[in-house]
């Protein structure tokens, strides 16, 4: 093999392997806000609901009618508008979604202002603001 051309294979292998790498792997909070992300795009409420905060769902609770209304809405954009970090274990992101009724096919748009804390106990990360609320969409 031609030695310039094993030197590009080397560097082409190398710089595959570094892009490979980079991103490393995600922080608890950018995988609970992906998974979160994943579960509302495709409209999957009830699991959306495993990841709010027990206290906000022994204060608000989540019924079956809540459920089977989450049921009617498709979501057909998620776009995050703005985050802030308040404090160690608080993080806050405002976001827009857009959802179609089901039976009217009507779009909606809700803004969505999601706070998130850390739980040391649990080790993981629980939405405090609840699930979207369909009734402040426009």
């Amino acid at each position: 093999m031609n030695p310039s051309l094993r030197l590009t294979s080397f560097l082409l292998v190398l710089l595959l392997a570094a892009c490979g790498s980079v991103g490393g792997k995600r922080t608890p909070l950018d995988q609970t806000l992906y998974d979160y992300v994943s579960a509302i795009r495709w409209s999957e409420f009830e699991l959306a609901e495993k990841f709010v905060d027990p206290e906000h769902q022994r204060r608000a609770g989540f019924s079956d009618l809540d459920r089977e209304r989450y049921k009617q809405f498709q979501v057909a954009g998620y776009e995050v508008k703005s985050v802030h970090e308040p404090g160690d274990g608080l993080y806050e992101q405002v976001v827009e979604i857009r959802f179609v009724n089901r039976n009217t096919q009507v779009e909606k748009l809700v803004t969505d202002r999601q706070r998130w804390r850390w739980d040391p106990e649990a080790s993981r990360w629980w939405l405090a603001s609840g699930l979207p609320d369909l009734d402040a969409a426009r």
